[in-house]
């Protein structure tokens, strides 16, 4: 699926980002989710494209079509993350853990450092 975001647009990504959000939305309710939205058929077409492209599929309910990612929130998460960090990053998940730790708002918490160091620990014994 990677390969495939790397073909949407702003605008297919906010898409995607407000279907992910909600689970699933009718055209209205993505609109209303985009910033400086464009108009609604604008977005109907490009929910069109997104169910082309195999990002997206609908349901009838009534008059209405109510679109749901293909994906799981999980699979898209992941794929966001592994483009930010060959984007941003030079494919390196160090430099890129290591920036959201040194930047000034980050506050963790011993719990979630804990998580981390553990999470940590079992990628070593895994030999990743």
């Amino acid at each position: 699926m990677m390969s495939n975001e790397i073909h949407l647009s702003r605008r297919e990504r906010q898409i995607m980002d407000a279907l992910h959000q909600r689970g699933r939305a009718t055209a209205a309710e993505i609109l209303a989710a985009l910033p400086d939205p464009p108009g609604y058929s604008a977005v109907r077409a490009l929910l069109r494209i997104l169910e082309e492209k195999g990002h997206v599929k609908h349901r009838r309910e009534g008059a209405r079509y109510v679109y749901l990612p293909r994906a799981s929130r999980e699979t898209a998460r992941r794929s966001a993350l592994r483009r930010v960090v060959a984007t941003f990053f030079q494919g390196s998940v160090a430099q890129a853990v290591a920036a959201l730790l040194e930047t000034a708002d980050t506050r963790l918490s011993d719990s979630e450092l804990h998580d981390l160091q553990q999470t940590i620990e079992q990628t070593r014994k895994e030999g990743r």
